[in-house]
C-alpha cells in the first residue's frame, strides 16, 4: 500500500528532517504573561500540539523587543529575557519529534498602541491607523536584532525560527507600495523594498549557522489596491531562491483596519494554491502553504500534486489538537468548523484565541463557547497584561507610550 504523501518525512536545505508534510502555523496566542514570558498554559498548548502528530509547530509574533509587540500576550526574547522559561516551552513544545520554531515579529505600524508608539516605513495619520516614519539608522539596526534574537532561540533549544514578513507586519509594510513611500534605498522599486527582508535574513544565517532552519513567512498578495501583489511577491520569492533560507512559507491579506484577513474569507479549499504553483516556477526552496485547509483530503492534494511540500494549519488545529494522528488514523476526516453571523471586526480571531486558552488549560468544551462571551474574555485579558506589560518594561528606554 503507498503511504500517504502527508505522512512522508521532509528534509530541509540545511539538513534536518520533518517527520512529515504537517505544521502549526504561527498564530498569535496572546498567552504569554505580559512581560514577555510563557506561561505554564502556552507551555501545555504546545506539548499536546506536538502530541497530536505535527512535524513542525511554529510560535506567532514573539518579538524581538518590547518595543513593537503586536499583543501585549507576545513573547518577547532578548538579552532581559529569562531564558531558562524559555528552554522549558522548547523541551515540552518540541515533544514527539516535533520541530518547535519561534517566528521572529515586529508588528511596525501595527504595534499594539496601548504599549508602543507605532513606527512604519512611512508616516500615516488616519483612522485606525497612525504611525510615525523609523529611521533609516532603527532600519539599519533590525538586521541584528533578527540575528539576536534567533541566536537566543537556538541557544534555548528551539528548532528554527521564521522571520514574518507578512500579513501587514513590518517587513511587509516595507514589501508594500501601498504603506512604503520612501524614497531612500528602502523605497521604490520592489528591490528596495525587500531590502530590509534580505538583511534579515542574511544577519540571521551568520549568527545561527548553516544547519538551523530559517524559514520566511510572506505574502502572495496583501490582497489591497496599490499594495503589494503577485508580481512583486515572485521577485521576492526569486531572490529568495538565492538565499540561504530552508523554507518560505506562503500566506496572504494583511491586519491593516479595515483589510478583512484571509482567514475569516468565505469559500472553500486553501486560499493561496495557485500562487503556489506560480512560485514553483521562480524558486525551488521548499514551499509551506497556510490558509484554507480545512479538509485531509485537501491537504493530501496539494502536496500530492507537487505545489507544495508543507501545509500549514491554524484553526484546524485550534478546533482538533490531535488532527494530524486522527487523520494518519483515519479516524476524523475534518473538524467541524463554527459559523459566525454578524462577528465585529476581530470578533472571530478572539474566538479562536480564547478556544487556544481552554486547550492550553485542559478545559475545553465540546460546544462551541458564546461569541460575545469569548470576545469580552479576550479584551478583558488584554487589559490585564497590558497593565502588567507597562509596568515590567518601564524601565526600557522607549517603552513608555509617548
Amino acid at each position: 500500500m503507498q503511504r500517504a504523501p502527508l505522512f512522508e518525512p521532509f528534509p530541509l536545505p540545511c539538513g534536518v528532517i520533518l517527520s512529515n508534510r504537517i505544521a502549526k502555523s504561527a498564530m498569535s496566542d496572546s498567552l504569554g504573561d505580559g512581560t514577555g514570558h510563557p506561561t505554564a498554559q502556552q507551555i501545555r498548548l504546545y506539548q499536546r500540539w506536538a502530541a497530536g502528530g505535527l512535524a513542525l509547530s511554529i510560535i506567532g509574533e514573539v518579538q524581538l523587543t518590547a518595543d513593537y509587540a503586536e499583543n501585549p500576550g507576545n513573547l518577547v526574547l532578548n538579552e532581559a529575557s529569562d531564558l531558562e522559561r524559555f528552554r522549558e516551552l522548547a523541551r515540552y513544545g518540541g515533544e514527539s519529534g516535533t520541530k518547535l520554531w519561534l517566528q521572529l515579529g515586529h508588528a511596525g505600524a501595527l504595534a499594539y498602541a496601548p504599549t508602543s508608539r507605532p513606527k512604519g516605513p512611512s508616516a500615516f495619520n488616519l483612522p485606525g491607523l497612525r504611525c510615525v516614519e523609523i529611521t533609516r539608522d532603527e532600519i539599519r539596526q533590525l538586521p541584528e536584532q533578527f540575528a539576536r534574537t534567533a541566536r537566543l532561540a537556538q541557544q534555548a533549544g528551539f528548532g528554527g525560527v521564521q522571520i514574518h514578513a507578512a500579513h501587514g507586519f513590518l517587513l511587509g509594510q516595507f514589501l508594500s507600495p501601498l504603506f512604503n513611500k520612501r524614497s531612500d534605498e528602502y523605497g521604490g522599486a520592489i528591490g528596495n523594498r525587500m531590502r530590509p527582508l534580505l538583511e534579515a535574513v542574511e544577519a540571521t544565517r551568520a549568527a545561527v549557522g548553516p544547519r538551523f532552519p530559517i524559514a520566511v513567512k510572506l505574502n502572495s498578495s496583501d490582497e489591497l489596491e496599490g499594495g503589494f501583489d503577485e508580481d512583486d511577491a515572485l521577485k521576492v520569492m526569486a531572490a529568495l531562491d538565492g538565499s540561504s533560507i530552508d523554507l518560505i512559507d506562503i500566506s496572504g491579506g494583511t491586519y491593516f483596519p479595515g483589510a478583512k484577513s484571509a482567514s475569516d474569507r468565505a469559500g472553500h479549499g486553501p486560499y493561496f494554491l495557485e500562487f503556489a504553483r506560480r512560485a514553483r516556477a521562480v524558486t525551488s526552496k521548499p514551499l509551506m502553504l497556510t490558509g484554507g485547509f480545512k479538509t485531509r483530503a485537501q491537504a493530501e492534494d496539494a502536496v500530492a500534486s507537487g505545489a507544495v511540500d508543507l501545509v500549514g494549519l491554524a484553526r484546524a488545529l485550534v478546533l482538533e489538537p490531535s488532527l494530524p494522528v486522527l487523520w494518519k488514523a483515519d479516524r476524523r476526516p475534518e473538524p467541524h468548523f463554527p459559523r459566525f453571523s454578524d462577528a465585529p471586526e476581530g470578533g472571530v480571531t478572539a474566538w479562536y484565541t480564547m478556544r487556544l486558552a481552554e486547550i492550553g488549560a485542559d478545559k475545553e468544551r465540546p460546544d462551541f463557547a458564546e461569541l460575545g462571551q469569548a470576545i469580552r474574555n479576550y479584551e478583558a485579558g488584554n487589559r490585564s497584561r497590558t497593565e502588567v506589560w507597562l509596568r515590567h518594561f518601564s524601565n526600557e528606554s522607549g517603552q513608555s507610550k509617548e
